[in-house]
């Protein structure tokens, strides 16, 4: 499935818009009343930690590495999608704004996910400022105040559950030109923030299991109406966090007239340096999961401003999403120049 088909299915979910006018537009120069990012708008706290029902497209994303107390890894991915058939909110079952949400539990060798949906307008999901809170159905990520600097975080799903708490040490990170993030040499782009230094603490249930748990966790946050060119027809996605309490993020775009790649460089004091295109570099090596030939489960990551050369590997080969919109998300390993841990996300394969 590529990233047209991944933004179409969001919006064919729900049985009463799947007359809606899908994804299949995103490189067009309008984008059919919905709003689209411009430079040199500055985001608005805690107004953009909340829905932006005339975006076409937004999430919540919080994934995160975690160690048992046998010093065994695991990953968790929290994500809340909003898309829209039409750039407007009303308070009843004719909502054009659909809520889909993921939850897994990744381990070396199992792999747990479960999925909601949701239509706005009747209760069941969404998100205010303040306090912070997102959630669909019983799954949440809840605030004490409208910053995103403290919250608890809970789902559970066929053989697991998570209660989770996570405590900012650092501040927001803003991507691209403060927030304005381009994702192809034509221009689309997105607005696009992080919180990428969490620190957490709770208990995770894994097989009727309970395992009390303690990591790192990374919020995005990202919104657009046409964030791809037309030709690109998947992405690699990578948030690492090193053992010198620098961080990486990066993401590779592939595309019929070739790669696009972007990022941002966060310090140990947390200031971003942001990553002009072609800076940040990726290239498979291994191919090890058994859902398909094709997916990519080890990287070369490169960065010579940073002097970074450094192998990913997945944690779990088959931490495949078999959601609606199927796709590989898990944690990962970083040796090299630097080590550490972080996340993986790959869109585009297994088809």
């Amino acid at each position: 499935m590529n990233v047209k088909q991944i933004f179409t299915a969001l919006i064919l979910l729900a049985p009463a818009i799947t007359q809606a006018q899908g994804y299949a537009g995103l490189g067009q120069s309008a984008a059919d009343g919905f709003q689209v990012p411009e430079r040199g708008t500055s985001l608005s706290f805690p107004r953009d930690h909340s829905a932006h029902p005339d975006f076409r497209i937004e999430w919540w994303y919080l994934t995160a590495n975690l160690k048992d107390n046998d010093g065994q890894d695991l990953g968790i991915q929290w994500t809340l999608f909003r898309s829209a058939s039409e750039p407007q909110e009303t308070h009843d079952w004719q909502s054009p704004q659909l809520w889909l949400a993921h939850a897994a539990v990744t381990t070396a060798d199992t792999h747990r996910f479960a999925e909601k949906l949701s239509r706005g307008g009747i209760g069941q999901a969404g998100v205010i400022a303040t306090p912070f809170e997102a959630w669909i159905d019983d799954w949440r990520m809840a605030g004490t105040n409208a910053s995103l600097d403290h919250l608890s975080l809970t789902a559970s799903g066929d053989g697991f559950a998570y209660d989770l708490q996570l405590r900012a040490d650092g501040q927001l990170v803003f991507h691209g030109d403060l927030g304005y993030s381009v994702k192809s040499e034509a221009g689309q782009a997105s607005y696009y923030y992080s919180q990428p230094h969490y620190k957490i603490t709770g208990q995770v249930t894994l097989d009727e299991q309970v395992f009390d748990v303690n990591g790192s966790g990374w919020l995005d946050r990202e919104w657009s109406s046409q964030p791809l060119a037309d030709d690109q027809s998947g992405w690699d996605w990578f948030s690492l966090n090193f053992d010198d309490n620098s961080k990486l993020m990066g993401f590779v775009l592939r595309g019929a007239s070739g790669p696009f790649t972007s990022g941002s460089w966060i310090n140990p004091e947390g200031s971003v340096s942001p990553l002009p295109p072609g800076a940040f570099q990726a290239a498979p090596v291994a191919f090890d999961s058994s859902i398909s030939g094709d997916i990519p489960t080890s990287w070369k990551v490169t960065l010579p401003e940073r002097s970074v050369d450094i192998t990913v590997t997945a944690l779990n080969p088959d931490a495949w999403m078999e959601t609606s919109f199927s796709y590989w998300e898990g944690p990962v390993k970083v040796t090299g120049s630097h080590n550490g841990r972080g996340y993986l996300e790959m869109t585009g394969y297994g088809e």
